[in-house]
């Protein structure tokens, strides 16, 4: 007798989400200058249904947690951890911005890397886009 094979975590977490009967799960992604931009996608893809997951700090805001530089590095290395988190939660990826930074061409790698589509609020930004 074979015995089933494991699932992975991803698969898990995938066949948990179906079982709860979980809407989409979208990450928004892109620079914090379209903080607006970010907050309305927000609002569309949450009326449309879907869960909405996004950064929740603006770096280059100001604020008292990350007034001083060596604390705003550290937390931004934080930040990133657990924005990948929330690719790697979402089913789906949303660019927002008509820029792409390192840090959102590294965030776009990622989620492909996972298999993660990803949709752009403008598509000729897209770094693999006529490939």
């Amino acid at each position: 007798m074979s015995r089933p094979i494991p699932l992975s975590p991803e698969e898990k977490l995938a066949h948990a989400k179906q079982q709860l009967g979980l809407p989409v799960i979208v990450a928004i992604c892109g620079s914090t200058r379209f903080m607006t931009e970010m907050n309305e996608a927000d609002v569309r893809e949450t009326e449309a249904g879907r869960i909405v997951v996004k950064p929740g700090c603006d770096l280059k805001s100001p604020h008292e947690l990350w007034s001083d530089p060596d604390e705003a590095k550290a937390l931004k290395l934080r930040l990133d951890d657990l924005h990948r988190a929330k690719i790697r939660l979402a089913d789906e990826v949303l660019v927002v911005g008509d820029y792409i930074g390192d840090s959102t061409r590294a965030e776009i790698a990622y989620a492909r890397s996972l298999g993660r589509p990803v949709r752009f609020t403008h598509p000729e930004v897209d770094p693999d886009a006529g490939r």
